[in-house]
């Protein structure tokens, strides 16, 4: 399997680089025909992978009846940066027969008088539709949710049905169950495919109907939070329904699988405080405001840290030594923290921590740190007496590795919690806060210790 793996990543790379040299050489016909050939989801990603110029060129030469579904395909910057070279009759056009889902997400990255006037280029029908969506909060179970749904009524024969899906010709994608509803469009069940097709076709719908109240959700749900439950049950659609119990769209696992994506982008590309929606290729001022804000901060941190060390001025003076065993706690405390922190982040991301049970994972925490921390301070104490020649650096180095080591296990679990109660997003933030507590503590502890030692 691996072989496969790669080698459809190296044809990837091939087209990749094949593409780039016949746009080089100006053979746009053979580019058109080559991106012609391939799934929406391979020219999505091949657009994300090529700068701003060559993007423009390659999106010119796609096939418009396939732009929709490449629109889509595509993170939020690269999406706006190919949106801003559409006019609205082509994004209408391109937009036409997509996903409402879909067409949502890509509504919501345009400006608004490019937008009104995408919707005036519509058929009435679905622009209301579109605008019903575009109602419903970005993150919640609203604006995830597509309208196909095939609704039943519950008094209905099996063949009438079967007889029904037969003239409809086609059911809408990933249609594992037909949902039942009653005259005023509530939602009472729903009836698996499998079950509809194995069943003596004379029956009523009500009788083979399932009732699974955990499976409805309801529409201002929080979409991270539907994707943990898609994930748990394993389902492959769900319906939504209103705040009155009516039917009113339906969640596939596609749409699931992308929330979970980016969300573990978000916790992964938040630890480095970069944007998790920044296009690899965005422009340069562009990239640069967004990381210096963070570097910013960053500097003052480290500021507070050194001033620490500039408190134990006259203690370094003394003994230079102290100056180069100083920065092995801070960094041994920082990503020990560290491994903390990427633990309780996705604890909290997964719904695994609250209320009931931070206080044992702050204990178990504090007690790793312990461990963690006599086992490095003896180590650090042999290596620095046998370096040094020094029983008393020795006794510092350990005393201080395991006062940070405590520290930073305790601060990896407090720091996110702290900032979840405050709504600070912990997988932006939590990992500068935590630097400045191991750094600090770190050299407190080492520079302190010393200073009663030696004087």
């Amino acid at each position: 399997m691996p072989e496969l793996e790669q080698h459809h990543h190296h044809s990837q790379h091939q087209r990749i680089l094949e593409l780039n040299r016949a746009l080089n050489d100006g053979m746009f016909v053979h580019v058109r025909r080559m991106l012609q050939q391939m799934p929406a989801c391979d020219v999505a990603l091949l657009l994300q992978s090529t700068p701003a110029a060559g993007r423009e060129i390659l999106w010119q030469l796609t096939d418009p009846e396939q732009q929709g579904e490449i629109l889509e395909e595509l993170n939020e910057d690269a999406m706006e940066s190919i949106l801003k070279m559409m006019d609205p009759e082509n994004l209408a056009a391109a937009t036409e027969g997509m996903d409402i889902d879909d067409l949502t997400y890509v509504l919501r990255s345009l400006p608004d008088e490019v937008y009104q006037q995408v919707l005036q280029q519509m058929e009435p029908q679905e622009r209301h539709r579109v605008e019903i969506a575009l109602a419903y909060p970005e993150d919640t179970a609203g604006s995830l949710m597509n309208n196909d749904t095939i609704a039943l009524r519950p008094d209905v024969s099996v063949d009438v049905v079967l007889r029904y899906l037969r003239l409809r010709g086609e059911l809408p994608e990933a249609t594992d169950a037909l949902f039942v509803v009653d005259k005023e469009d509530k939602y009472l069940g729903d009836v698996p495919l499998s079950r509809l097709l194995t069943v003596d076709p004379s029956v009523e719908v009500e009788s083979i109907m399932g009732t699974r109240p955990e499976r409805i959700i309801p529409v201002a749900m929080n979409d991270s939070r539907v994707a943990q439950l898609f994930e748990r049950h394993d389902w492959i659609s769900a319906p939504v329904v209103d705040d009155e119990g009516k039917l009113v769209g339906r969640i596939t696992i596609d749409d699931v699988v992308d929330i979970i994506r980016e969300d573990a982008e978000h916790s992964m590309m938040g630890m480095a405080g970069v944007d998790d929606d920044e296009d690899t290729f965005a422009p340069i001022l562009k990239s640069t405001r967004g990381r210096t804000l963070w570097l910013g901060i960053n500097l003052l941190t480290a500021l507070f840290a050194a001033s620490i060390s500039n408190m134990f001025e006259s203690t370094l003076a003394q003994m230079a030594t102290l100056a180069v065993l100083m920065t092995i706690v801070p960094s041994q405390g920082g990503i020990a923290g560290t491994q903390t922190l990427a633990v309780v982040i996705r604890g909290i991301a997964v719904g695994h921590i609250g209320e009931s049970n931070f206080r044992w994972l702050i204990i178990k925490e504090m007690a790793i740190g312990a461990l963690n921390g006599l086992i490095w301070a003896v180590v650090i104490a042999l290596v620095v007496v046998v370096w040094k020649d020094s029983l008393e650096l020795g006794l510092i180095s350990a005393t201080a590795m395991f006062a940070d080591m405590f520290m930073a296990g305790l601060a990896g679990v407090c720091i996110p919690l702290a900032m979840k109660k405050m709504k600070i997003d912990p997988a932006l933030a939590g990992g500068m806060v935590l630097t400045t507590v191991t750094d600090s503590v770190g050299l407190f502890s080492f520079l302190g210790i010393a200073t009663l030692l030696l004087h």
